[in-house]
């Protein structure tokens, strides 16, 4: 019986080991040529990819658009030339530790270090004294918000924010719900590595479907593109790190809450109601609680939480609205 178990470990060892070690896939045609249309820039030694469309003739307009955890900025590809139609330059880019950037392992993530990187990229593209609207999604709601806290108080290589529209994102961590695997893999020590490693298409799309509607589950072929991204630069290896996010909205609550409150800046809100991690009422009630001054935009009750992708002609109109209100 002993020697039985030496022969499967001997076998299941070298095996769970190439299963580990599974190369990304391939990129689709269409993650292809997202790539080839963009460029990517230098910060402090690590590659940030970005994109940039040149669009609205007539128009001075810039929009900066912002993605969420756990994709990329081809996130917004659905709305993409519509964007284009209206401002001048569309411009977004991949954080670092997501899509095509770089994705450093033992590397301390945080929302300060993802907003100067949008610093920088202003910096980079000659925009420094442009006013800018700022576009976001989830992940990208809490770097908008500390961009904005900067430009409030005037900080060294702000941005000037012209205005600032958020979808679906936990500023509130009050009523911020995680899925159960983020809490796993935030707070999992010494076990988070090991999540990580066992992460899989499966599992992936499985977590991703349940915060889409019922009616506006992305396609195969969507689900791939978004493993994909992830899996690029082994991506899948830092989930774990930049996951601390979550405790740093409950660390800087007052202070990101607080860019909100005290915005000089027009603010809009859209909003898919379906959302389970930030769901309607309580995230909508506490939104209009705190923020009085905002206009918002609730969608259809079947979008859930990502809005631009479910309901990509809601969202756009919805947007457009509200930058041709002021």
């Amino acid at each position: 019986m002993k020697e039985w178990w030496i022969q499967v470990g001997l076998i299941t060892v070298p095996l769970l080991a190439v299963y580990l070690h599974i190369p990304p896939p391939n990129l689709s045609p269409a993650l292809f040529t997202w790539r080839s249309f963009g460029a990517f820039f230098t910060f402090q030694e690590q590659h940030i990819f970005y994109r940039e469309s040149w669009g609205a003739v007539g128009s001075s307009d810039v929009v900066i658009i912002l993605h969420g955890f756990p994709t990329s900025s081809y996130d917004w590809y659905k709305i993409w030339e519509g964007l284009t139609q209206r401002f001048q330059r569309v411009i977004a880019l991949d954080f670092i530790g997501f899509g095509f950037s770089d994705k450093p392992r033992f590397h301390r993530y945080s929302i300060f270090e993802q907003a100067s990187i949008v610093e920088a990229l202003i910096s980079h593209l000659g925009l420094t004294d442009q006013k800018v609207n700022l576009l976001s999604h989830d992940y990208g709601d809490t770097v908008a918000q500390e961009l904005l806290y900067r430009y409030e108080h005037q900080r060294q290589g702000h941005i000037n924010i012209g205005s600032l529209c958020l979808s679906n994102g936990g500023i509130f961590p009050e009523t911020h719900h995680p899925r159960l695997i983020q809490k796993l893999l935030k707070d999992g020590g010494i076990f988070s590595p090991i999540l990580t490693r066992l992460m899989n298409f499966y599992f992936f799309s499985k977590g991703i479907g349940e915060v889409f509607g019922p009616y506006t589950q992305p396609s195969d072929t969507e689900y791939w593109d978004m493993w994909t991204a992830l899996r690029i630069n082994d991506g899948n290896l830092v989930v774990d790190s930049i996951l601390q996010y979550i405790n740093q909205r409950r660390k800087y609550r007052e202070r990101w809450v607080g860019a909100l409150t005290n915005s000089s800046v027009p603010l809009h809100l859209i909003y898919g109601p379906l959302d389970p991690v930030n769901p309607h009422p309580e995230f909508l009630d506490q939104y209009k609680k705190l923020i009085p001054k905002s206009t918002f935009t609730v969608l259809d009750d079947h979008i859930s939480h990502y809005p631009q992708l479910e309901d990509p002609t809601g969202f756009l109109n919805a947007y457009l609205n509200f930058i041709n209100s002021f």
